[in-house]
Formats: structure tokens, sequence, C-alpha cells
């Protein structure tokens, strides 16, 4: 079976320009060598800490980096190398929900504005079609009652949910969620995940990056652990036991380390 995604051998490097303009620039490799495999339906954790480079790999997913090195397959065709006219077409089936859902949001639409506009303008979704889609999708994520609410009257966790609706409504074939509950306490964060995971159209993928592996585990199949641009670990989190140290200290960071542990 063909996979949704694979990612064979991507690395990406990034030129850092000099503090001075006199300065000379230096190369920062962001990630090295990665594979990667998403299957329909498959929710997959990318997790590690900040400069691991879960990120970017989101992006080279995505299209909004090219990579280096290696290549990037979607749905059995190759992505990397298109131009931008021809990924075009076929973004409206990719979808990305943002880490800072309240920067994402026009301060100036309401709630429901928000999931028509996305309809009307990326799906080409008549208005009257639009808003009935709209509000189903809204009703699914309990924000029935907050259609004429402008972003700075919500709370966090409905701010996340009205990036989930733009998103979710489009009914697309993958999404990548780049922490989408940063910020949020526990009991907010498991519900966003919920929300996320438990609407997903049938047969989606999904990339959940996070660096909160314990908030991960329960709607995950797989985990992917990053380390300095490296996939150090893969493993499923209802039966797999993972055994790298540093995996380890992510799950608990007050452990003692492992004899002979790194």
């Amino acid at each position: 079976m063909i996979p949704l995604i694979s990612i064979r051998k991507v690395g990406k490097t990034f030129r850092i320009p000099g503090a001075y303009p006199w300065s000379a620039s230096r190369e920062v490799e962001a990630v090295r060598d990665v594979d990667l495999e998403v299957a329909d339906g498959e929710v997959v954790a990318l997790v590690g800490q900040s400069g691991s480079g879960k990120t970017t790999v989101s992006r080279l997913v995505l299209g909004l980096e090219r990579p280096t090195s290696g290549e990037i397959w979607i749905e059995g065709s190759r992505w990397d190398n298109l131009d931008e006219r021809e990924r075009q077409v076929r973004r409206v089936a990719y979808q990305y929900v943002p880490q800072d859902a309240l920067a994402a949001l026009d301060p100036q639409q309401t709630v429901l504005e928000h999931v028509v506009e996305t309809l009307k303008v990326l799906a080409r979704v008549p208005r009257g079609d639009a808003v009935a889609r709209g509000a189903a999708m809204l009703a699914r994520l309990g924000l029935s009652h907050r259609h004429h609410a402008l972003p700075r009257e919500l709370s966090g966790g409905e701010q996340r949910r009205v990036t989930l609706a733009r998103v979710l409504a489009l009914e697309p074939r993958l999404v990548v969620a780049d922490e989408p509950t940063s910020g949020l306490d526990p009991e907010r964060r498991a519900s966003v995940l919920e929300d996320l995971v438990g609407n997903l159209p049938e047969r989606a993928g999904c990339i959940l990056v996070t660096h909160d592996l314990d908030a991960a585990f329960p709607y995950c199949h797989r985990v992917v652990v990053m380390l300095e641009g490296r996939v150090i670990e893969t493993f499923d989190p209802r039966k797999d036991t993972p055994t790298h140290p540093y995996t380890r200290s992510l799950l608990d960071p007050w452990q003692e380390p492992s004899p002979g542990a790194p």
C-alpha cells in the first residue's frame, strides 16, 4: 500500500548571516537524514524539545521549505520538487494548524466568518453551502454559541478550536498540527487533541508536532522522536516501551539517568 507521506533521507541546511555586514555567514544543519512515513488514517506524533528539528520537518512536508537533500512523496507522487504553482492546486488537501492561534485569526472576523471565508477561498464552496458546512463543524467542536464572537472575546481553547474548524471543514487528506496545545492547561490540552483527532476525515493522516509526549500518547498510533535534527526512536505507544534515554527523559524529566546512559 502506498503511504500517504513518505520522507526519504531528507536533510535541511540553513545559511545564517553573520552578526555584522562584514561577518561571515555559517551553515546550520537543522534536519539530517530523516526517514518518516504516515499511512492513511494514521496519527503520528513528532516529538522533541525546541531545536530538535520537528517544526522544520513539518514545514518541509507542507512545502513551506525545500529540502537540501532527500525526497518527499505525498500520495505516491513527488512533492518537494514541484514549483509553487503546481503545489497550489493540491494545497487545500494538505492543511496546517498553527501554534499561535490568536495570531492566525483576523481580529475583525467572527468565528463563523473565519470558517466560511476559508471554505469559499480555498475550496471554492458557494457561500450558502460554506455557511452550512462551517456551522456544522463549529457545532461538532462545541462552538455553536460563539458564531458571532471575535477572536479577542474567546478563551485560549476556543481560539484553538476555531483554527481546527477552519482546517477540518475543508475535509483534508493531511493535517500537520504544530504544537496545537501550547500554553494550555492539561485539561484543555486533552480536549483540544481529542477535538482534532476525533474530527479528522476518514482516512486522513495527521502529524502532531509537540514537545509534550504525555499529552500525545493517547491520540497517536506512532511516536517519532527527534534530537539534534535526527530521528532517534520510533515506537507504538500502545504496546512499546521507549528505550532511548532521551525519550524517557521527555516522559519523566526527573528520572535518574540509567547506568551508562549518555
